[in-house]
């Protein structure tokens, strides 16, 4: 067996380090006793591993209706999963639940194998979630939005590292902008240039994020997710149109039905 490298923590692991349980068709699953960040993840054949985010039996109530119920899933390493569905249908409430901001009315969501609600910070240093909303405040400038955002998320940058992260997502020109000032797409991509600062975070939740985005945004956009997926990480995106991902696995859960293929 090959030594495997955690992308997110960079420990080297050998034998000696991984317990090994017997694999099944498609990957092998390893325990990691000496990674904290990373106590359980799997190791595919190709010899990467990964963390893995599962929904067990979850179900959301609205107003006594029952918006959807026994959702099941498993979202690894390198692997991207579309929730689509009707409007109204509990796409943004779904994701709401995987970031922790709202409860289950059943089930439960698991990081790294431990529910969310016992792991709470560390779960949130592992997430980074953009909605629907920008989440911006029309009072400060683009960069001072990122940096604002990087703090709240125990991170530090400054105005060099979010300028770098505003071109990433072709925005530069607004760096010095305040927000209330630019156009709705403009504050789309201000609002995704989080995904392009300071350490990488393994678990990207996107609520519509192609909404209001031109051709060159959107592009832009897929090859900034394809290079997150390219290293192990995972996305959890929320939307009404496919986006053409180039994940290890590309998964769709319609809340019509409830099930993943």
């Amino acid at each position: 067996m090959m030594n495997a490298q955690c992308c997110f923590c960079n420990p080297i692991l050998n034998d000696s380090q991984a317990y090994v349980i017997p694999p099944n068709k498609v990957s092998y699953a390893l325990v990691f006793p000496q990674c904290s960040r990373a106590p359980v993840r799997r190791l595919l054949r190709c010899g990467k591993y990964f963390l893995m985010l599962r929904a067990h039996q979850v179900a959301c109530s609205r107003g006594g209706r029952e918006l959807f119920g026994g959702i099941n899933f498993e979202v690894g390493s390198g692997e991207a999963l579309r929730i689509c569905g009707r409007n109204g249908s509990g796409k943004t409430t779904l994701l709401r639940i995987l970031c922790g901001l709202t409860s289950p009315a059943a089930g439960g969501i698991f990081w790294k194998e431990a529910a969310i609600d016992r792991v709470r910070e560390a779960y949130w240093r592992d997430v980074i979630y953009v909605g629907h909303a920008s989440g911006l405040k029309d009072d400060l400038l683009a960069w001072e939005n990122l940096v604002v955002a990087a703090r709240l998320s125990g991170r530090g940058i400054d105005r060099k590292q979010a300028l770098q992260a505003l071109q990433r997502m072709g925005v530069a020109e607004a760096c010095d902008t305040p927000v209330r000032t630019l156009s709705q797409g403009q504050r789309k991509r201000v609002a995704l240039s989080r995904l392009c600062l300071g350490r990488p975070v393994p678990l990207w939740l996107l609520d519509e994020p192609a909404a209001s985005l031109d051709d060159d945004a959107v592009k832009s956009l897929c090859e900034i997710l394809d290079a997150h997926l390219a290293k192990g990480g995972m996305i959890v995106h929320a939307t009404h149109q496919a986006m053409p991902l180039t994940a290890r696995r590309n998964l769709q859960l319609d809340l019509g039905q409830g099930s993943t293929c």
